[in-house]
């Protein structure tokens, strides 16, 4: 394993520091139970001042007042004690991780996973490999949720299996799916969601102006690529070094393929080309079966992008493991067959105790209206600053990416921000195009660094597979230069963008 030190002895300490400062607070269920506590108290406090906020909400095209929720009062303990198991059970990524989680518990049990990295990492360039987890993960975001429960601890598997650190490769595919979660070489979801509040805000502004799902597209492919680079940089130069000799138990198999444990990777690759071809039958075709219809009458796809398709990730796992255990005999029966679900189940039990509290802390956090209220607030601040331009547009990501670290839904926090700056914006010549941009890089570069973001509890059970030592703190510190190499990067690339007038997608300029 890698013995490299960091070459500035300063950055190691300061990173060293966030790590133990973390690791010495309790276990990270019980820090969410403390944050539980703050949040009534919050509450309570805010809702006695008597705070309130007027915004307009883009989404449901109304204004609304909203005042702090105090949850120490009668109607908020009901609330506390009525809604805990709806929490625990509604909370988005339980449902996400166990679904996934039972196909990859197949496909790893079987061996299919450790075969096909061994025969990966026997064709990939070492210098590369780095890039090319980033990468994986932030063109994982076209499958929504997909990349945090798979593209996130391969990650971490393929980095031991070539020799270095896995929380390194852990910590590169956490950057590449969440720190750069709007960019993309495709379209993905984010896009027309982003899009529709943009223009919802701008109709009830009474401005005559349309934003296209293909607004920030050339933007988002360019930053696609800096941030491949970026990663790369922040993972060899910073967080590896940091991270020190891999000293942990998780070990990958260093053995040979043999000639039956290629011939289970054929029969797995084509059982999975059998697959695919199934579901582009059943996706593709305009009245395809898994196709259905919006409320315009239009047979879409829609609905399967967001609820069907974790499912079909199982099915990509569970299928090409089965068959790979089938031919080198790891899977005789259907009691291996369930055995290997039910392993991957055991290995949940850590997560399943830390997402009821976080889910527990989270649902407060939401029914309380703190952060809504703290995003009308900044965004009141900014608009009332005073500055226009280029140092409004990074102000503005700023603003964006601190108010990410207590809202995490893209589409939430956009619509109540995008009816303030869209049309402040662009009476100061600014296009929607650029605002959405600039809010798209905020909104993602702190997603790493929030226990708030919905995943974040899942990211710190996955580190401590690989290192038992590892906490919230190790998360967090590991994260953190990525996080703010990625902000300053990505906002270097805004100016540039900004004074080269470059188009930012098809037909959206930087002024109006």
């Amino acid at each position: 394993m890698s013995k490299e030190k960091s070459k500035n002895p300063g950055e190691n300490r300061i990173l060293k520091a966030i790590e133990r400062t973390g690791n010495a607070l309790p276990h990270p269920a019980i820090i969410f139970v403390i944050l539980s506590a703050v949040v009534l108290v919050v509450s309570f406090i805010v809702a006695r001042i008597g705070t309130a906020v007027t915004f307009f909400d883009a989404r449901e095209g109304v204004e609304s007042t909203i005042t702090a929720t105090n949850l120490l009062s009668r109607e908020g303990l009901v609330y506390i004690f009525n809604s805990a198991t709806s929490n625990f059970t509604g909370f988005a990524p339980l449902g996400t991780v166990l679904v996934a989680m039972l196909g990859v518990g197949v496909a790893e049990w079987s061996g299919l996973i450790n075969t096909s990295l061994k025969k990966m990492l026997s064709n990939v360039n070492p210098r590369l490999l780095t890039a090319v987890v980033v990468f994986a993960g932030i063109m994982s975001n076209i499958a929504s949720d997909a990349g945090y429960v798979v593209v996130i601890p391969l990650g971490a598997i393929v980095f031991a299996g070539a020799g270095r650190h896995p929380l390194a490769g852990l910590a590169a595919a956490f950057a590449g799916v969440s720190a750069g979660f709007s960019a993309n070489l495709l379209i993905g979801t984010v896009d027309p969601l982003l899009a529709g509040i943009t223009n919802e805000a701008l109709l009830n502004s009474g401005i005559d102006y349309e934003v296209l799902p293909t607004a920030n597209y050339y933007f988002m492919i360019v930053s696609t690529f800096v941030l491949v680079i970026l990663g790369t940089f922040v993972t060899e130069k910073i967080v590896e070094p940091n991270l020190g000799e891999y000293t942990g138990s998780y070990m990958p198999d260093k053995e040979e393929i043999t000639d039956l444990e290629n011939k289970g990777l054929r029969n797995a690759g084509i059982a999975l080309l059998i697959f695919v071809a199934i579901m582009l039958v059943l996706t593709v075709p305009s009245n395809a079966l898994l196709r259905t219809l919006d409320d315009d009458g239009n047979m879409t796809i829609k609905a399967f992008l967001s609820d069907g398709l974790i499912f079909m990730i199982l099915l990509v796992f569970l299928i090409p493991g089965a068959a790979y255990g089938k031919t080198t005999g790891k899977i005789k029966n259907s009691d291996d067959f369930v055995e290997s679900m039910t392993q991957a189940m055991k290995s949940m039990g850590g997560y399943l105790v830390l997402a009821f509290f976080a889910s527990q802390f989270v649902a407060y956090f939401g029914k309380s209206n703190l952060g809504i209220i703290l995003s009308v607030k900044g965004a009141d601040f900014l608009e009332g600053a005073g500055i226009t331009g280029l140092p409004l547009i990074l102000g503005f990501i700023v603003v964006s990416a601190f108010l990410n670290l207590f809202i995490g839904s893209a589409s939430a926090k956009w619509a109540i921000m995008a009816p303030v700056f869209v049309p402040m914006m662009m009476r100061l010549q600014l296009s929607p195009e650029l605002t959405q941009a600039a809010y798209r890089i905020g909104d993602s570069t702190t997603n790493i660094i929030t226990p708030l973001m919905s995943y974040f509890a899942m990211i710190v059970v996955f580190a401590k597979r690989y290192d038992e030592k590892s906490g919230l703190g190790t998360l967090i510190s590991t994260m953190l230069p990525y996080s703010i190499v990625f902000l300053i990067g990505w906002s270097l690339m805004m100016i540039v963008w900004f004074y080269l007038g470059l188009p930012l997608g098809p037909g959206a300029t930087i002024n109006i």
